[in-house]
């Protein structure tokens, strides 16, 4: 059974939407006791009866090791940074280059696309429900689009990764143990690029740029205020706290997201030729010819 279909038990078993009401809830108790005991492991039958599966919790849990002929780079950092524009550009100039660029971002599988939107629309999600659901989501594309790319030997620019659960997760009160050792059949990328802005410059990127936000986006499921605002404010300042926690655990190369545009792609350019610059030349899939017009984007950048 593949990563994916697996998870997706686990899915279909918590949500089995219409959710079997109580179930997340139970969901999440059984969670907490395996936390407590020091269990490395849920599992979930087609019946929707809870296993747990008793294992001693080994920490931490490292990403697999990239032994293909592929690049894996990718962007985190918490909503409002500037980080997927930066990818953007990246991707651009990698592809001006002769490079063969795959993207990648977050909760874009179609495996659990209805499910997390319905899930979404009724607000039934819990911490651990939705947890589930993300790693399905990015299983699902680890399995299908990210490794036969990297295997393949293409470049591949992810728009967040494990790091993002790993911070949004335990922001929701999930087990940082527990949510890294979910994700242990990841791979590990080349190059862990974390956008640092402080709170309130990101706030104001985010309110000016739309009419409103999303519930759980805001962390409204958490109960941590009325005001979605506020609620935002406290949730993504808690994401920011893990994300800071996490620079030496994860080896993040830190950009100063307060900077200009050009100053901050200039850092990405240079960072990747100096880590991945061996390699690119020789070993990396390149694409049939430069896209003239990608090289203008890329060039118009700085």
């Amino acid at each position: 059974m593949s990563i994916a279909a697996y998870l997706g038990i686990l899915i279909r078993a918590s949500t089995k939407l219409h959710f079997i009401r109580g179930m997340p809830r139970a969901l999440d108790q059984h969670s907490a006791v395996a936390r407590h005991r020091s269990l490395d492991l849920l599992t979930f039958s087609e019946s929707s009866k809870v296993i747990i599966v008793a294992s001693p919790m080994r920490s931490p849990y490292p990403l697999l090791q990239n032994r293909y002929a592929g690049e894996l780079i990718v962007v985190e950092g918490i909503d409002g940074s500037g980080k997927s524009t930066q990818l953007s550009l990246l991707s651009q100039w990698l592809r001006a280059q002769g490079y063969a660029v795959a993207f990648s971002e977050w909760n874009s599988s179609p495996l659990v696309r209805a499910t997390t939107r319905r899930g979404k629309r009724r607000e039934m999600f819990t911490p651990t429900t939705f947890s589930l659901i993300h790693a399905t989501d990015f299983a699902d594309r680890m399995e299908s689009y990210i490794l036969p790319l990297v295997k393949a030997g293409a470049v591949v620019c992810a728009d967040r990764y494990a790091y993002t659960a790993f911070g949004r997760d335990v922001a929701r009160g999930v087990s940082r143990r527990w949510v890294r050792n979910l994700y242990r059949f990841a791979l590990r990328p080349d190059l862990r690029f974390y956008f640092r802005v402080p709170l309130d410059v990101a706030i104001e990127r985010i309110l000016s740029g739309r009419t409103a936000l999303k519930y759980y986006e805001a962390g409204m499921d958490l109960g941590l205020s009325r005001n979605i605002e506020e609620s935002f404010r406290i949730f993504q300042g808690r994401i920011l706290d893990e994300y800071e926690a996490m620079i030496d655990e994860v080896g993040f190369r830190v950009i100063d997201a307060t900077g200009s545009i050009e100053e901050q792609q200039r850092e990405m350019r240079e960072t990747v030729m100096e880590v991945l610059g061996a390699h690119l030349k020789t070993g990396v899939l390149k694409s049939p010819a430069g896209d003239s017009h990608e090289a203008e984007r890329a060039s118009a950048v700085l």
